[in-house]
Parts: C-alpha cells; structure tokens; sequence
C-alpha cells in the first residue's frame, strides 16, 4: 500500500517536473523573444498564462524608444527599396534620433497613420508572369517591426510544431529534413498543395478576430486594422485593399502565419503530417486514400476560412514516381531529391549574368564572383544527390573557358582541346569551388 510519505515524494517530483518544464520554455522564448520588447516578468507570464487570457498593455511596449531603435537596427539591415513617399533609409538616418521621438510620440498620442503601400512587380523564377509585392515606407517599416518584435513571442508560444516559415530559430531545412524523414518512414503519398494567391486573399475581419483571441489591447488592434488597410499605390492608381496582407510587409509574414495556424494544429490533431512553410505546404500520407482523407480537410477547411486551393496546382502524387513533387526549390522523386529545373534554370541563368565573354575583369575576379552564387547555392540544395553538381561546375568552366578563348581571339565554342589547355586544375589553383568537391567532403565527413 502507498503511502503518505510516497504520495508526497510523488508530489513534490510533479511540482519539480512543472517547475522545469517552465523553466525550460522560459528560457526557450527568451531566446527567440527581442529583451528591447520583452522583460522576464512578460516572458513568465507568457508560459504561465495572462490573466483573462488574453494580453492587454502592449501598446507601451512598442513606442518605447529602446523598442523602435531595435525595429529600425532590424529594417537596416533587411534593407529594402524606399516606399511611396521616395524616402530611403540613409534619409531616415540622417535625423534618425527626431523620427524615432516623432514616431513615438504619434503612437502614444494616437495620431500615427502609415502611408501608402508602393506595390511593384517582380519575376516569379523561370515564368514570365510576375507577382506583386507591397513596399511601405521606411518609418512604416520600423512601426510593422516595433509591432512584430511586440506580438511574436505570444503567437509563437503557441504555433504549431510542423510550421517553419517566417518563425525563429527555424527555416526551409528544418522542413527539409522533416519531409525527407517522412518519406523514409514510407510515406510516399503526397498531398501537394499550392494556396491561391495567399497573401492577397487573407480576410481581414477572420484574421483580425484570430489577433483578438491572445490581444485585447484596442490600439494594437487599431495599428494591425490599419497596416492591412493601407491604401496602395501601382503607378497612376490607388486603391484601398479590402482583404490580403502585402507581400513586402514586416508583419505580413506573422500575420500570415497566424491565420494558417489553425489548420496546422487541425491537420496535426487528425493524425495527417502536414509540413508547412508560410503559404506552401505538402502532406505525406502512408497511402492514397489516406492522402484523399487529407486533401478532403483541407479542401473543407480553405472554404471556410474564405481561401481557395489552386485546382490546377493541388495535387495527389507518388513520390516514388518520375514526376513526384515539389517543395521548397527541392525535387523529390524517384527516392531521390535534387534542385526542381526551375532552381537549376535560375542558377545558370545568374552564372551567365556574371561570365560574359567581353568581361574584362581578371580572371580571379570573375570567379570570386562566380564563388559568391555557387556557395550560396551549393550550401541550400548541397543534400541533393551528387550527379546534379559536375554537370554545373562543368557550366561554369565552360563559361570561364569561353572567356579565356576570346581575350586569345579565338573564334568558335569551347573545344575539348580548351579542356586540356585551361585544365579543371587551372581553375581549381585560381581558386574557383567546386560544388563535387564540396559534396564529396560533406560525405566523408558524415562518415
């Protein structure tokens, strides 16, 4: 029979147990929270829960001048185009210490209103059509951010095991590497899904009650109201958007977030693993009916929550087949995983950018720019399987080979004759990486 003194041990290890669980999650949101926003006390309560359940003196935080500073340091060094009022952020430096007093005092006495949304228009890689992105002013950009480093802490506490986008301490690898695991767990069936223009078609209302589930504090939710409600400037029109979130926004990434969180913990409560990165998301199911089971909840969760999946681009595909899927610039068939031809395409397209054959920069010039682009790339896709990387260095020495021809004067392509005069040696001594190389050391060293 237990006793006393054993029921008491018992209670007192649980109390130990809470204790360290709350110590330990204290210190975890410390890590990820800003300490110009957030004290320890904020952060206790944060893992012990508000009273009411909801936050609501949070305005304070985010005109603290300490606040706003860390905001502007985090917009420098994003960097970035000026917005509608043509301001960049040297100008904003150069009286840097009155705008950051003037926007404090605005949000304190109420009169701060952001201006319009420059919105322009980038290329989607390897497409010809574009897609908007919406630029703020600098200033605005510092008030997004003041909010942003303000309200990430509370929603990040509660988001989702299985969302990485936009989140701190994770990014697209840690989705990687979870997909990867799946997929050798054999769950070959997936659900690909693509979200219909996301970021334009968020509903403001929705969103705005899912703010009001963990802040109740009325002038943030006035400053969230307006930042999705700013007018927006595209050349001669103007228009004020009545729902979406723009891409090119500080806070639009949470925002963002926030909204999908639901259905990641839906999906996670169901049994189905989701993986999801922003607005792109794949779930891998052990089998097709069990991928139909979650493509059906979705489907069912996007039209009431006033979003729509892509008919043409949601799909249920065989990762063990020759077309497979797709996911964050990452091809996944055949057992296998390598750059989508999309991210291959852009590769050489920006190799080809740096290595004109008229260049007259020195050779060790041209390939310590060339380094730059094959680096970056190699580090992000350098889990691919290996025959994707000689057949581009080999690009790349093509490129440096036909530079080399014509400062000679020689006319026509590069021959194999130029392979054994300007030797794959030659270019390795002058310095220039190779992604082989690189992948065959990762290997070793795994070993």
């Amino acid at each position: 029979m237990e006793s006393r003194k054993d029921r008491t041990m018992d209670d007192n290890s649980d109390t130990v147990s809470e204790k360290t669980r709350r110590f330990e999650e204290v210190a975890d949101m410390r890590a990820k929270a800003e300490p110009a926003a957030w004290t320890d006390s904020m952060l206790q309560a944060l893992v012990e829960g508000v009273k009411g359940g909801k936050w609501h003196s949070l305005i304070d935080k985010v005109w603290k001048p300490a606040t706003l500073e860390r905001a502007y340091e985090r917009v420098k060094s994003n960097g970035g185009a000026p917005g509608a009022d043509h301001q960049t952020i040297e100008d904003v430096e150069r009286h840097l210490e009155s705008n950051l007093e003037r926007l404090s005092a605005e949000l304190q006495d109420g009169t701060y209103e952001p201006g319009p949304v420059r919105r322009t228009w980038i290329p989607k890689p390897g497409k010809a059509e574009k897609r908007p992105l919406g630029i703020p002013t600098v200033t605005d950009r510092v008030v997004q951010m003041a909010c942003h480093l303000v309200l990430e802490p509370i929603f990040e506490y509660g988001f989702a095991e299985r969302s990485y986008g936009f989140r701190p301490g994770r990014g697209a690898k840690d989705a990687l590497r979870q997909v990867q695991d799946l997929l050798e767990d054999e769950h070959h069936w997936v659900v690909d899904a693509d979200l219909k223009s996301y970021f334009d078609t968020i509903p403001h209302d929705r969103l705005l009650e899912q703010v009001e589930e963990e802040v109740s504090d009325s002038r943030i939710l006035e400053l969230i109201e307006m930042f999705l409600e700013q007018e927006v400037v595209d050349g001669d029109e103007r228009w004020q958007p009545d729902k979406g979130t723009p891409q090119g926004g500080v806070i639009s990434p949470l925002l963002a977030n926030i909204y999908l969180d639901p259905l990641d913990h839906l999906m996670a409560e169901k049994g189905y693993e989701m993986i999801r990165y922003a607005d792109d998301f794949v779930i891998l199911c052990e089998s097709r009916e069990e991928a139909e089971q979650a493509l059906a909840t979705v489907q069912q969760w996007t039209d009431a929550a006033g979003l729509v999946l892509h008919p043409d681009k949601t799909q249920l595909v065989d990762a063990r087949s020759e077309e497979g899927f797709t996911f964050l610039g990452y091809q996944f068939h055949k057992g296998l995983r390598e750059p989508r031809n999309k991210a291959k395409r852009s590769f050489r397209d920006e190799i080809r950018a740096r290595t004109p054959r008229g260049d007259g920069r020195s050779l060790e010039a041209i390939i310590e720019d060339v380094n730059t682009v094959t680096k970056g790339w190699f580090e992000y896709f350098k889990h691919s399987f290996w025959n994707v990387f000689p057949e581009l260095d080999g690009f790349i020495r093509r490129r440096l080979r036909a530079i080399r021809r014509k400062r000679l004067g020689m006319s026509g392509s590069v021959s194999q004759k130029d392979n054994t005069r300007w030797s794959n040696t030659f270019f390795a001594n002058l310095g220039l990486f190779s992604m082989t190389k690189a992948r065959e050391a990762l290997v070793q060293s795994l070993f």
